[in-house]
């Protein structure tokens, strides 16, 4: 607020300065039926401790609620209960009051949705390798055509600190989204098990798993894995080569995972063999005729 004052210095003046509704807004894009919505109130110059009344209705007559409270430093902030059995076209404002200061507003009116449904959660496939793409698929009601959504993809953790991977943008088309997503290993975000971490599973192997979550509106669903684990799988390229480096063919080896699992092979006339289906982690590559001699194979 800009103040012009034109009167003498040298002496005392009293000046007064008018208070004002700087805005009155949601701080959400849409109402959903059975959550919260939370609003705004910015004020000028009201007074420290300034008395506010809001009142929340739809424009087909459902109360929200009253909200009452004090201005603290020109700012008052709440939340309104949505109805579950608001409809959908129904569109949802509140009006603020501060009757010391003789201010009132009201606020832009935001649209209304049923409770959203979130069900049906899946994975295109049940293991992944790198490079992968898979589709991410699940059924929305509640939500026009072209809402936006958000698809989190999580790394899951048995102690449930589950690691955010990436967070990908969805829109909701026909009551389902369906986004592709190329799968990437994560090697700083792995679940790769040391010697104490076995120990403290009874030695089970627990190899890198995902899942993932639609958000909407701040609202996450799918956080209890409703999505299914995707199983992360590697594969291992192994090549032999004596010390002129020429390649050693048709030579046997054992290769042992990090799962505990060991599979027997024979390279091929260039010294060269692949496994799939790897669970990622440390191993070990032994040949039949180098003693106890191993090789790490990355």
């Amino acid at each position: 607020m800009a103040l012009k004052f034109t009167k003498s210095t040298d002496s005392e003046h009293e000046v007064k300065l008018d208070s004002s509704l700087i805005s009155v807004s949601w701080t959400c894009g849409m109402a959903i039926g059975g959550q919260t919505a939370s609003f705004e109130v910015l004020t000028e110059l009201v007074g420290e401790g300034a008395p506010i009344k809001v009142k929340g209705t739809s424009e087909n007559g459902k109360k929200l609620g009253k909200v009452s409270g004090v201005m603290r430093r020109n700012h008052f902030g709440g939340a309104f209960q949505i109805p579950e059995d608001i409809e959908l076209g129904d569109k949802v404002f509140f009006e603020a009051k501060l009757s010391r200061n003789s201010l009132d507003g009201e606020s832009e009116h935001i649209p209304a949705y049923p409770p959203v449904r979130v069900s049906n959660l899946k994975w295109s496939a049940q293991e992944a390798r790198r490079g992968d793409t898979l589709t991410l698929s699940a059924d929305i009601s509640g939500l026009p055509n072209e809402a936006e959504l958000a698809v989190v993809i999580y790394e899951y953790d048995r102690d449930g600190r589950n690691d955010r991977i990436t967070e990908l943008p969805a829109q909701v088309e026909n009551d389902r989204i369906e986004i592709a997503w190329e799968y990437e290993y994560h090697e700083d975000t792995d679940e790769i098990p040391s010697q104490e971490e076995l120990d403290k599973y009874d030695g089970q192997y627990n190899p890198p798993e995902y899942f993932f979550t639609i958000k909407a509106e701040g609202v996450e669903y799918g956080k209890k894995q409703e999505s299914g684990l995707l199983e992360f799988k590697d594969w291992v390229n192994i090549s032999l080569v004596n010390i002129r480096g020429e390649p050693v063919a048709d030579k046997k080896y054992t290769l042992r995972t990090a799962d505990g699992q060991e599979r027997t092979g024979t390279l091929d006339s260039d010294g060269r063999a692949r496994e799939e289906n790897v669970p990622p982690g440390s191993i070990t590559i032994s040949f039949d005729d180098r003693g106890e001699n191993q090789y790490h194979a990355t």
